[in-house]
């Protein structure tokens, strides 16, 4: 079966049958396109015998990249069932309440990730967890080895995939503090992996490097489906590592690699070495890499990056063109009515201003909401009708923008049309490429003892995204212990590893607005340029790679952010050209 006009997932699963080219590398294991494919009918075939009857078909993947990874996502398409990923950073009641909000009946692990599950009330009884380093598993899977895809595409225990069927359940974070389920089909993760195939001119004899966490939709939606639509390879990492990707590219030959956040700024962290550009590596594909260090990753290892803006939603995207200049994402991908408009009225913003350095002049007047006035692919979010309501829902006096896909970003547009990305709305940032929601980091800074009140706000990070800042407004008497802090902080079972704040600003009270509401544009306005006190945790290492073991912030300690501290973050500002952020 060819799979250029394949409809759905199961479709380019099924082409890959008789495909005896490698498939996926990990390690020095090699897998073809046909074992890959026969490798997803067995765990179909066993999904079907273990799913309950009349329940979600809904499975939870915690895993890291590892094969079984790409395995379960084919066997679910085949099936007609849908994988959630479980975010290994979270924790405790956390992780346990995202397994049960998305209704998981199975749940697919390994070794090393089940100490996470010690203590949870989980909806999943313990025959229905799958651990696949375990000899047990391959003794379930036995009876299924030789099954083809087409045996489970037509039906018997598993559901007939269609391209309305659903396919992934990838969180984002939210307003409310939980994160949010959102919705992908199999119809429109096919045509992801195919347009983004088609607009990357991904090849067959391509190998897509998969180091970004297989959990967030960029690895699938942007690394896997491609690849899975153009007849390509993948090749895994269980976690990314800066000092070990040119060595893995080399390894596996990588031609492609997709990344987010500050993943291309560790990789220029590693030492510069004579045969930097010894490889085959070709292009990659992401967000936040930023334009000063793109240009050095070009001019050191002679790779193109591309920008884009999405995400798993679906709601609005934005592509890099030939003519996009330096500082803009790009243009509406195709199909895409997308502006920039005042989020409380839904009035559409003046065109952005730019001077020297792309410095921007009338930030004030032209910086708003990302909104898609067009047809989205948006596909809602898992049992949170609110949420999905708000992104679609029109704003102001009549309801201005009923109907819009509503990102909830910030961006401004320029005369020439470009767009720029701007940061986040007030209840969510990103940090090190994982959304973060700004209640559940206040929840949980609210059990500190000395704290009378907490607010927390995201701040530019020097290079991409954000970084977490807190206020607290002790109590009467209280003082700011940096250690009892920390070892407060190193207490919470549910802090997630990226949640600890960076930096601490100590208040005798909260700015609240008119309306009593905390004042967040004004603390994020002054952010650590302000007159109390600012505590900070420097970043003290360029490669994350083992740092998920502790929520305890780098250097594991907090220090009074001086004044010369102060004056070499603001240069690193500026040397990334991430200076006008802060004056917004």
């Amino acid at each position: 079966m060819g799979s250029s006009g394949a409809a759905t997932v199961a479709e380019l699963v099924q082409a890959q049958w008789g495909d005896h080219r490698v498939g996926a590398k990990y390690g020095d294991l090699r897998l073809t396109h046909h074992e890959l494919a026969g490798g997803a009918a067995a765990r179909a075939a066993l999904l079907g015998e273990l799913l309950p009857r009349g329940a979600p078909a809904h499975l939870g993947v915690l895993l890291g990249n590892v094969p079984e990874y790409p395995l379960w996502l084919s066997a679910a398409a085949l099936a007609g069932a849908a994988v959630a990923g479980i975010n290994p950073t979270r924790r405790g009641p956390e992780l346990a309440r995202d397994i049960s909000h998305t209704d998981c009946a199975l749940l697919i692990t390994e070794r090393a990730l089940l100490p996470l599950l010690v203590g949870l009330d989980l909806p999943v009884p313990p025959e229905r967890i799958l651990v696949v380093d375990d000899p047990a598993y391959r003794e379930l899977l036995a009876p299924y080895e030789g099954t083809a895809p087409g045996e489970i595409m037509t039906g018997g225990r598993t559901r007939t995939p269609t391209p309305d069927s659903r396919m992934l359940l990838y969180f984002t974070s939210g307003s409310t503090g939980a994160p949010k389920a959102a919705l992908c089909t199999q119809g429109r993760l096919a045509a992801a992996g195919r347009s983004l195939a088609g607009y990357l001119g991904v090849r067959r004899d391509d190998v897509h490097y998969l180091c970004m966490p297989m959990f967030h939709g960029n690895a699938v939606i942007a690394g896997w489906a491609p690849a899975l639509a153009g007849g390509a390879a993948v090749a895994l990492r269980r976690r990314f590592s800066a000092s070990a990707f040119l060595p893995d590219v080399r390894h596996y030959g990588a031609t492609y690699f997709t990344y987010v956040g500050r993943a291309v700024q560790y990789v220029l962290a590693t030492p510069p070495a004579p045969d930097d550009r010894d490889h085959r590596l070709r292009c990659g594909f992401g967000t936040e890499a930023g334009t000063v260090d793109a240009a050095r990753f070009a001019e050191r290892f002679g790779v193109r990056l591309t920008e884009g803006y999405g995400s798993s939603e679906g709601g609005a995207a934005i592509q890099r063109t030939p003519d996009t200049p330096p500082g803009a994402i790009g243009r509406p991908a195709p199909g895409d009515d997308l502006a920039v408009v005042d989020p409380e009225t839904g009035a559409e913003l003046p065109r952005a201003r730019l001077g020297p350095a792309g410095r921007l002049l009338n930030g004030d007047r032209a910086i708003g909401e990302l909104v898609n006035r067009g047809r989205s692919s948006f596909e809602g979010y898992w049992r949170n009708p609110e949420a999905t309501a708000a992104r679609t829902r029109g704003r102001g006096e009549g309801q201005v923008g009923a109907g819009w896909y509503w990102t909830g970003d910030l961006f401004y547009r320029d005369t020439e049309g470009f767009f720029h990305f701007a940061g986040r709305t007030d209840d969510r940032l990103r940090v090190d490429s994982e959304n973060l929601a700004v209640a559940v980091i206040e929840n949980i800074l609210a059990r500190y003892a000395p704290a009378a009140g907490v607010a927390v706000y995201a701040v530019p990070d020097p290079v991409a995204g954000d970084q977490v800042m807190a206020a607290l407004a002790l109590r009467d008497g209280a003082a700011f212990d940096p250690d009892d802090f920390v070892a407060f902080l190193a207490a919470q079972p549910d802090l997630g590893t990226k949640m600890a704040p960076r930096f601490v600003r100590t208040v005798d009270a909260l700015p609240v607005t008119a309306t009593h509401k905390v004042h967040r544009a004004a603390l994020r306005r002054a952010g650590f340029r302000c007159p109390e006190p600012v505590w900070w945790s420097p970043v003290t290492s360029a490669d994350p790679a083992g740092s998920a073991a502790t929520a305890v912030p780098a250097g594991s300690a907090y220090r009074p952010f001086s004044a010369g501290d102060r004056a070499a973050l603001l240069a690193l500002y500026r040397e990334h050209g991430r200076g006008p952020l802060l004056d917004r």
